[in-house]
């Protein structure tokens, strides 16, 4: 049998890394990814945290979820790619629908000062960034494709979109960064 060697979303061995000014990119190749969807008469599960609602994302210890709709979110589990982290809430969540979500998605993580990420922002997606404080998520259109943004903190974002648009995406990404630094 061939020997198999697991490569990140953009094709590499290691993830992606571009400083841009004041701007860090980096693609997260270790976020793990489940979705939840409540079925008829459940009870949301016990997962250290509370489930947010419409536009929402909150984390706690190892975990995180934002909203996807109606009795749906996304749970990430930071650091745990290489895991089974579908069987992991399934057997936290019963009576729930859970789907592995991890290889469908890639995670870009945008750190910088707060006036940078709101630029960043504004030229990237349709969300009014001064209405996009830490603990927002969101689903948007970013150049033709769908993406979930997710404010983390006040100077770091997040954007996951499909792993087969890495490359779309950070193109996207580090394009609109780069004519940001040249503008500064």
């Amino acid at each position: 049998m061939t020997d198999l060697a697991p490569i990140c979303a953009l094709g590499s061995a290691k993830a992606a890394m571009h400083r841009i000014g004041s701007l860090s990119i980096r693609e997260d190749a270790t976020l793990g990814l489940a979705s939840l969807a409540l079925r008829q008469d459940a009870s949301p599960p016990q997962l250290g945290l509370e489930l947010p609602g419409p536009g929402g994302w909150t984390e706690s210890e190892g975990v995180a979820a934002f909203w996807t709709g109606p009795e749906q979110w996304m749970i990430e589990y930071p650091g745990r790619a290489a895991e089974d982290v579908a069987s992991l809430l399934a057997a936290r969540a019963p009576g729930c629908s859970v789907t592995e979500q991890t290889d469908g998605f890639v995670a870009f993580e945008i750190e910088g000062p707060a006036r940078s990420l709101v630029a960043l922002t504004e030229k990237l997606v349709n969300i009014d960034p001064r209405r996009f404080a830490p603990g927002a998520a969101t689903r948007t259109g970013f150049h033709h494709m769908s993406v979930y943004v997710i404010r983390r903190a006040e100077t770091r974002m997040a954007i996951l979109g499909m792993r087969s648009a890495a490359g779309s995406l950070w193109h996207g990404l580090t394009e609109a960064a780069e004519r940001l630094e040249e503008v500064a």
